[in-house]
């Protein structure tokens, strides 16, 4: 039996477009589940029994070599797995420690300090308590892209570190999309602006992109 591949995914949501962009960039066939946030349906039992965090993304993998399947629910931890498990396509660690530290600082600025607090779970807690939702992700967004900025301006080749996709980009992308719906202004950052730029021409960004994918509504899709 061939691999089999499975992701739990929204349109919208970050971290799962960090594993879809991933997977292309790795040409990995995968067969995309759609679970719709705004409808809840990461909360529901059947979900909870595959993702018990109730969030997306989730990865399911079978090997041919190994029928037991592995069931990743967190996108580091599958970006790190996928890099280990396959190694056709670009690795997403550099080879040596020192560089590998500092695409995993990069890719934790974007999954440790941006995303955790500016989720829809978070959204909705802040809302009642008088926050404007969209001031709110502007201004933590804002804050991790230059924690960003400041580290990658010394590193930064063509990509994050260097001129090979990383990690780091893997993670930074998705985020940007996300920033820019809500109003941050990237030139504000020069070297991270030209950075998502560069990605932004890559194959595998443009398939992993929220206007691109099945669950995608159409009035919100992008116009080829």
């Amino acid at each position: 039996m061939p691999d089999q591949v499975t992701l739990y995914t929204y349109f919208r949501s970050s971290c799962s477009a960090r594993l879809r962009i991933a997977l292309h960039l790795k040409n990995i066939p995968f067969t995309p589940i759609f679970i719709n946030l705004l409808r809840d349906e990461q909360s529901s039992p059947t979900h909870l029994k595959v993702n018990p965090s109730g969030t997306v993304p989730a990865l399911i993998i079978t090997r041919e070599s190994n029928p037991t399947s592995v069931t990743i629910t967190q996108s580091l931890a599958a970006l790190e797995y996928l890099d280990e498990a396959f190694p056709q396509g670009p690795p997403l660690l550099p080879t040596s420690p020192e560089r590998r530290a500092l695409v995993r600082t990069l890719s934790q600025i974007i999954a440790c300090d941006i995303q955790p607090v500016t989720n829809l779970r978070i959204l909705k807690r802040v809302a009642p308590l008088g926050a404007d939702r969209a001031v709110w992700s502007r201004e933590l967004i804002e804050d991790g892209l230059r924690a960003y900025e400041a580290i990658v301006a010394g590193c930064a080749g063509k990509y994050s570190v260097g001129d090979e996709i990383t990690m780091a980009d893997v993670c930074l992308v998705p985020a940007a999309w996300g920033a820019e719906r809500v109003g941050v202004d990237l030139s504000a950052f020069p070297v991270v602006d030209g950075i998502v730029r560069n990605l932004e021409s890559v194959e595998a960004v443009r398939m992993g992109h929220w206007q691109r994918q099945e669950d995608t509504p159409e009035d919100l899709r992008v116009k080829e």
